[in-house]
C-alpha cells in the first residue's frame, strides 16, 4: 500500500482552498515572512499590514491555493483579528527568534486568545528572524518547544525560519494547508501514539469493504484493487512484498497465508501517520466517503428533503430484510437476541454505537438479562429513522448496506391526504402522551417496554420515548413510537404552527384518583384541538384514565366529568388502565387503531365548530355568486344576440 501518486489527485470532500491568519508582536516579521513566501524574494521595505495574499493551486503539491491574512497587533486592530481568527482554516502564532519574550508572549496571551474566541482551527507556531538569533543561544527548537506543546495540545507544528536568507519559509505555509488538508488529532493521539477509535473504526470498515471473499484478509489482487480505487496506480508485486514483510517484522499477526490482516492494515496506517504521510491516510478515509469529522459526507447521503411536515421517513423492506440479515450474521449464539458485546462489535465499524444516549437509551425492550432481541433491534431503527433519517442511511451504510442509498427510505403519505381517504399507509406511528405530573405518563412509556417506571421530572429538556411492535388484526404488525410531552413543556412546544404535523394520535393522560389531574389533561385536550383546528394538524386524540387501581374522588362525579368531555368533543370515552395490576385495557392496540383511522376520535371544539360553519357560509356565497355571475353574463350574451338579430332585420 503506497501513497505516492496522491500529490495533485482531486480528492472528494476536500476542501478547495484554504484560508491562514498569520498572528503574533508587533515586530516578530509577520509581514516580512508573508511577502517573502509570496515572491520568493526578501523584501526591503513592507507595509505594517498586507492586504490579503494569495498562493496560487501549484505552489503546493496538492494542488490547493492557499489565501494568507495579515494582522495587525495594535488594540486599534483587536476587533478585526478576532473576526479573522475566527474565520481561519489554519492560525499561524509567529515569535522572533531574537526576542525570547516574544516566545512567552505566545504562552501567555496569543494561545489563550486564541481558546477565548474558541477557534478550532490548528496552530502553527512559527519563530522568525532565525538569522538574528544569538549564535551562543544554547537552546534548540525542540528543547524550547516540547513543553509548550505538552501544555498546548492545539499545536499542530513549529518550525522556525529565517525571510532574509528565505529559510524554510515555503515550509510555514505548506505545514499551515497540510494541518487543514491532513489533520492529526481527527486520526492519531499524539499522547498514546496510537489511532483514535472513530479512525480504527472507518479503517476496519474501508478494509471489510475491500475483503471481497471475506476471509479476513486482503490477498494481493484486493490489496491491487484497493490501490488503484485510492491512489490511481497498482502495486507492482516487488512492492506487495515489501508491505508484507515491513508488516511481518513489526506485527507478526499482520500477515498470515491468505494476505494482510486488519491488524496489518491498522499498523500501515499508523506507520504512515508517525513517519508524517497522514496525507496517505486522508485520501483512503476520503475515497470511502469520509470527512474531516471521520463521519459519512452528507451529500453521499441521498435523503428525502422534499417532505411535509405531515410527512414521516421509515425504512423499505429492502432496509428491514438486510438489517434483519445483520442481526442474524452478530446473533454468535444463535439465541435470537443480542448481547451488549455482540451489538457492539456491529457497530464497530460506525463512528460509535449510536444508542448509548438519550433520545435512543432504555427506548426499547429487553429481555431479563438485557439483550435486544429482534423486534426491538427493527424498532430501534424505526425509531432513529423517524427523527434523524440521515443518521439512520448513514448507520446503515456503516453497517455494510451497498445497494443504493435511496433503495432505503421511503417517505410516507401526507396525513392530510390520508384523513381524506380515511386510511393510512404507515408502519410507523407517533403517539404524543400528555398530563400532568404525576398522571402516570411515565409508567405507560415504560409499560410499554416491559420496564419498571423512572421519574423523568429532573429537567425541563427532558425528551422520552419508548418504541415496540403491536399486533393488529390478521397478523400484521405495525411499530408505535411513544413520545412523552412533558407538563412544563406544553405550552412552547404547541407555539410553533408544525407541532402536531408529526404526530399521528395523541393520548391524554390523568390520574384517575386525582380531580386536579383530570382537570389538567382536559385543559392539554382542548389545547391540543384547537392547535389542530388552527393549523390543519388535528391528530385524532384518546383520552386515558391512569392509576385505576387508587382510590378516588366520588367515582360517579370522575366518571360522568370524564364522559362529558369526551362526549362534547366527540371522541372515545376514556380508557381506564392501571400499571400497576397490569391492567392496560388494550390500550396500545387502541392507539395504534386510532392512528390507522386517522379520520375519526378527532376532537372538535365550539371554536372549530364555529369555523367550519362559517367556511359553509362562505363557500355557499362564492358558489351563489358564481351562479349569479354566470345567469348575469348569459343575459348579456342574450341581449347582444337580440341586439345584433334587431340591426341586422333594421338593415
Amino acid at each position: 500500500m503506497s501513497g505516492s501518486s496522491v500529490t495533485g489527485a482531486p480528492i472528494p470532500g476536500r476542501r478547495i482552498t484554504v484560508r491562514v491568519v498569520v498572528a503574533g508582536d508587533r515586530g516578530t516579521g509577520k509581514s516580512s515572512l508573508i511577502a517573502a513566501a509570496a515572491s520568493e524574494r526578501f523584501p526591503e521595505s513592507v507595509s505594517p499590514v498586507l492586504p490579503p495574499t494569495r498562493l496560487p493551486a501549484d505552489y503546493y503539491p496538492d494542488a490547493v491555493p492557499v489565501t494568507i491574512i495579515d494582522t495587525a497587533s495594535s488594540l486599534e486592530g483587536k476587533a478585526k483579528l478576532e473576526e479573522e481568527l475566527k474565520r481561519a482554516d489554519a492560525v499561524v502564532l509567529t515569535y522572533a527568534c531574537d526576542k525570547p519574550e516574544t516566545l512567552s508572549r505566545l504562552q501567555t496571551f496569543w494561545i489563550p486568545e486564541v481558546r477565548r474566541l474558541k477557534v478550532k482551527a490548528p496552530v502553527i507556531v512559527v519563530g522568525c528572524k532565525l538569522d538574528l538569533r544569538d549564535e551562543h543561544y544554547p537552546a534548540s527548537l525542540e528543547q524550547v518547544m516540547a513543553p509548550i506543546m505538552q501544555q498546548f495540545r492545539e499545536i499542530e507544528t513549529c518550525i522556525e525560519c529565517s525571510a532574509a536568507n528565505l529559510v524554510q519559509v515555503p515550509e510555514v505555509f505548506y505545514y499551515a494547508q497540510k494541518a487543514v488538508l491532513h489533520p492529526t488529532a481527527p486520526l492519531f493521539d499524539q499522547e498514546s501514539q496510537t489511532l483514535r477509535p472513530r479512525c480504527i473504526r472507518a479503517l476496519k470498515r474501508i478494509f471489510i469493504l475491500c475483503d471481497q471473499d471475506m476471509d479476513g484478509a486482503l490477498n494481493d489482487s484486493e490489496l491491487n484493487e484497493f490501490q488503484v480505487k485510492c491512489f490511481n496506480a497498482p502495486l507492482q508485486p516487488a512492492e506487495i512484498v515489501g508491505v508484507k514483510r515491513v508488516v511481518q517484522e513489526k506485527v507478526p499477526e499482520g500477515v498470515n497465508d491468505l494476505g494482510l490482516t486488519l491488524t496489518g492494515f491498522l499498523f500501515l496506517h499508523a506507520l504512515f501517520i508517525e513517519k508524517g504521510r497522514l496525507e496517505t491516510t486522508w485520501t483512503v478515509l476520503r475515497k470511502f466517503g469520509y470527512n474531516d469529522d471521520i463521519e459519512l459526507r452528507k451529500e453521499n447521503l441521498p435523503v428525502p428533503s422534499k417532505r411535509a411536515p405531515d410527512q414521516s421517513v421509515e425504512l423499505t423492506n429492502e432496509a428491514l430484510d438486510f438489517l434483519m440479515g445483520i442481526f442474524s450474521l452478530f446473533d454468535s449464539n444463535n439465541d435470537g437476541a443480542l448481547q451488549d458485546s455482540e451489538l457492539n462489535e456491529l457497530f464497530s465499524t460506525a463512528p460509535e454505537s449510536p444508542w448509548d444516549e438519550a433520545p435512543y437509551k432504555n427506548s426499547v425492550e429487553r429481555t431479563e438479562s438485557g439483550d435486544i432481541r429482534l423486534s426491538a433491534f427493527l424498532s430501534q431503527w424505526a425509531l432513529m429513522t423517524l427523527l434523524n433519517p440521515a443518521k439512520s442511511l448513514a448507520y446503515l451504510i456503516y453497517l455494510g448496506y451497498t445497494n443504493d442509498p435511496a433503495t432505503a427510505l421511503r417517505v410516507t403519505r401526507k396525513r392530510t391526504i390520508d384523513v381524506k381517504k380515511q386510511q393510512s399507509d404507515r408502519h410507523v406511528f407517533q403517539c404524543f402522551v400528555f398530563g400532568p405530573k404525576n398522571a402516570g405518563k411515565s409508567s405507560l412509556l415504560s409499560s410499554f417496554v416491559g420496564r419498571p417506571s423512572q421519574n423523568s421530572h429532573g429537567s425541563s429538556s427532558y425528551q422520552s420515548y419508548t418504541v415496540n411492535t403491536v399486533d393488529q388484526l390478521r397478523g400484521t404488525k405495525k411499530t408505535l413510537i411513544l413520545h412523552e410531552i412533558l407538563e412544563d413543556d406544553v405550552k412552547q412546544f404547541l407555539s410553533s404552527k408544525e407541532s402536531l404535523a408529526a404526530c399521528d394520535v395523541a393520548v391524554f393522560v390523568y390520574d384517575s384518583s386525582d380531580e386536579y389531574s383530570l382537570k389538567r389533561a382536559s385543559e392539554f385536550l382542548m389545547d391540543v384541538a384547537r392547535r389542530g383546528e388552527d393549523t390543519g394538524y388535528g391528530v385524532p386524540c384518546l383520552f386515558v384514565a391512569a392509576k385505576d387501581d387508587l382510590g378516588s374522588y366520588p367515582m360517579a362525579t370522575r366518571d360522568s366529568e370524564a364522559v362529558i368531555i369526551c362526549r362534547e368533543l366527540k371522541i372515545d370515552a376514556p380508557i381506564c388502565i392501571s400499571v400497576k395490576k397490569r391492567e392496560m385495557n388494550n390500550i396500545f392496540w387502541r392507539i395504534v387503531n386510532a392512528a390507522e383511522r386517522c379520520h375519526l376520535s378527532v376532537p372538535e371544539t365550539e371554536y372549530g365548530k364555529n369555523m367550519k360553519q362559517y367556511r359553509r357560509i362562505v363557500n355557499r356565497s362564492l358558489v351563489f355568486a358564481s351562479v349569479g355571475a354566470a345567469a348575469a353574463v348569459a343575459a348579456l350574451a342574450a341581449y347582444r344576440a337580440y341586439a345584433s338579430r334587431k340591426s341586422h332585420s333594421a338593415s
